[in-house]
């Protein structure tokens, strides 16, 4: 994507230190104007609470949001949709990528895309995460949440 802005989401302002793996708290707080914090609980708690099995050991199973988050799971849409945003898948099984992480090639407005093991806010076209994710506009979307 040729437009990047460095955004840590407000983490820093809320107190964290360092970076971690946050991409999808990030890039929700980013999209959404929520508070870093107020998202930040949000996922450390579904990830916490969320149904033990198969991936889902019960190491996994502690209150943060700092390593990840499963964003396939029901709780993890339902708060996408309860705070307004709607998904549009841009790939296929078998389709091949169809979408990148291009300004033209995504809609205007405050969307988060899905790319491979990374969430990633975009708005009107700018990247707004902690480092440039494009990989020079070649990297494909899977799709994204849009409001």
């Amino acid at each position: 994507m040729e437009n990047y802005i460095y955004n840590d989401g407000g983490r820093s302002n809320a107190g964290f230190k360092g970076d971690t793996g946050d991409c999808v708290t990030r890039a929700i707080a980013i999209a959404s104007g929520k508070p870093y914090k107020e998202v930040y609980d949000v996922m450390a708690n579904g990830n916490a609470n969320q149904r033990v099995s198969g991936y889902f050991s019960k190491s996994k199973k502690i209150k943060t949001a700092r390593k990840g988050i499963s964003v396939r799971r029901k709780w993890f849409q339902d708060y996408m949709k309860s705070i307004g945003f709607k998904w549009q898948p841009t790939m296929g099984i078998g389709t091949g990528c169809k979408v990148h992480l291009k300004s033209d090639e995504l809609p205007k407005g405050r969307i988060i895309c899905s790319l491979s093991r990374h969430y990633v806010a975009v708005i009107d076209g700018v990247i707004n995460d902690t480092y440039d994710c494009s990989r020079n506009g070649t990297r494909c979307v899977y799709g994204y949440w849009y409001i």
